[in-house]
């Protein structure tokens, strides 16, 4: 990058997020694509500009994310297709995502990962999610049943290589022949370096824990951290003789062996659940996903995910033969604002989307306004509605 290509720098004024803190008072200054300082104004090595009423939050960090404006990953055949569902949640704030693929024929999700993976290495995303296909038929939600397959460590080396490296986490259900244990397909994950995700599972609170012992220390010596996959959805509600995964994945969450995901939508999670668990784990424990499909930012109708017809009406999208819910319509930022409209502190609420969610997947020079990392920022108004995105310190159209 030549002196004239860098980003000019930015100073920000306003109320300041940053990880573990808000500052009232706060200012942002951005030089190049970094963070320089963020922080109290009386502080700032640079005289700040008026203050504008802004609230000012890191760029957020969606690692479950299928799709939006209109178009989704798992149905994209072009660069340019899958692009319009990156600037969709982009230009809304989420500044680092991973693409989430849905169940599919290997060949299928072949061709997915080599095409989202050349995106990855353009730095357009940070990677790929693979939702599927070891799977739970039972809990198999909006997957496509024809298609779920038991555990083949050979599929997950060879969608590695078609991704050039750039899978980064993929869920799984325990309870699925070939998924745990040696040689099984969470072993060929962990090696790959991407993140088993517990998920989509029918299996028994001791089959989850026996994954959860196996995987969560080797992600840890990695740098690390497994994930649940949108949890309570697509698993077996807890029930006092027999607690399924989600009591497993409560434990385990609160012993710090696994980061839950929470599709804070209002739909997926009521607002009690929201502010429950988040209570009971603290924000430093949970990640909040939008498992978006193509529908996010756009009108109700009829839509695809995959193999799968959906129908969105009221923004609420379902399985057109069925019913059951495929995937959310919302943007991160809005999971953020119904995550504080549930009563989880604004701090709270927006580390579980951005520093969490980038720590969980080993991204260390994203999600939170700290000195040396990437100058991703989503500037929003009172009531978190965006009014500026920046990434890498330039201004997102």
């Amino acid at each position: 990058m030549t002196l004239s290509d860098a980003p000019a720098p930015i100073a920000l004024r306003g109320r300041l997020v940053l990880p573990d803190a808000v500052v009232d008072h706060g200012v942002l200054v951005l030089d190049g694509d970094r963070v320089a300082y963020a922080g109290p104004a009386a502080s700032a090595p640079v005289t700040p500009p008026p203050s504008e009423g802004a609230t000012i939050l890191p760029g957020l960090v969606d690692v479950h994310d299928h799709g939006g404006g209109g178009s989704s990953f798992p149905d994209a055949t072009t660069a340019q297709d899958a692009l319009v569902a990156v600037h969709e949640h982009r230009s809304h704030g989420t500044t680092t995502m991973l693409a989430s693929l849905v169940t599919a024929s290997r060949e299928t999700l072949l061709a997915r990962a080599e095409l989202l993976g050349a995106l990855a290495e353009a730095g357009e995303i940070a990677g790929i999610h693979a939702e599927g296909p070891f799977l739970s038929y039972e809990r198999r939600g909006a997957q496509s049943p024809e298609h779920l397959v038991a555990g083949d460590p050979a599929l997950v080396r060879d969608l590695v290589a078609a991704s050039g490296g750039h899978l980064r986490s993929m869920t799984v259900a325990p309870e699925v022949p070939g998924v745990a244990g040696p040689g099984g397909a969470a072993e060929a994950l962990i090696a790959a370096g991407a993140v088993p995700s517990l998920g989509h599972t029918s299996g028994t609170a001791e089959q989850a824990e026996a994954l959860i012992a196996q995987v969560a220390p080797a992600l840890r010596e990695r740098g690390l951290e497994m994930t649940a996959t949108h949890l309570f959805n697509g698993m077996p509600p807890l029930h006092h003789r027999a607690p399924g995964p989600v009591a497993a994945c409560l434990a385990a969450a609160a012993r710090g062996d696994i980061v839950p995901e929470l599709v804070a939508d209002g739909i997926h999670l009521v607002p009690a659940t929201i502010r429950s668990v988040i209570e009971m784990l603290g924000a430093d424990r949970v990640a909040l996903v939008t498992d978006a499909m193509a529908a996010a930012g756009m009108p109700d109708g009829s839509y695809e995910l995959g193999p799968m017809a959906v129908t969105v009406a009221g923004g609420v999208a379902r399985l057109t033969d069925g019913g059951a819910i495929a995937g959310g319509t919302a943007r991160l930022i809005d999971v953020v604002r119904t995550t504080v409209a549930a009563g989880v502190p604004l701090a709270d609420a927006v580390r579980a989307a951005s520093w969490v969610p980038a720590r969980a997947l080993g991204l260390t020079d994203v999600g939170g306004l700290v000195a040396g990392r990437r100058a991703d920022v989503l500037v929003t108004d009172d009531e978190l509605r965006p009014v500026r995105v920046i990434r890498a310190g330039r201004d997102v159209a």
